[in-house]
């Protein structure tokens, strides 16, 4: 995992979604406008967290988000994710 040249304010999480399905089992190829939206990835910076709402996760932490949550960016080359961290679900 490369160092991320982003640091994330408060209870912000920054994260890296999982690579959506290419095929299903059976082995059908899923175009892209039919792919769903990753609902989990893993953590790649963590903010410094509140006086009220300390920071629980962790850098390389996989998470499970929800479907509707954050907001997505792209930097050097790569898209990730920044949420809340009351945005996440659970850790696996």
């Amino acid at each position: 995992m490369a160092k991320l040249n982003i640091k994330p304010l408060a209870d912000r999480v920054v994260i890296e979604p999982a690579v959506a399905e290419q095929k299903t089992a059976s082995g059908i190829i899923i175009p892209d406008t039919a792919k769903e939206k990753p609902q989990q990835g893993t953590v790649v910076a963590v903010g410094p967290g509140t006086k009220d709402n300390p920071i629980t996760v962790k850098v390389g932490d996989t998470v499970i988000y929800g479907k509707y949550a954050g907001t997505e960016f792209h930097l050097d080359g790569k898209d990730y994710m920044i949420m809340r961290e009351n945005d996440i679900i659970a850790i696996i």
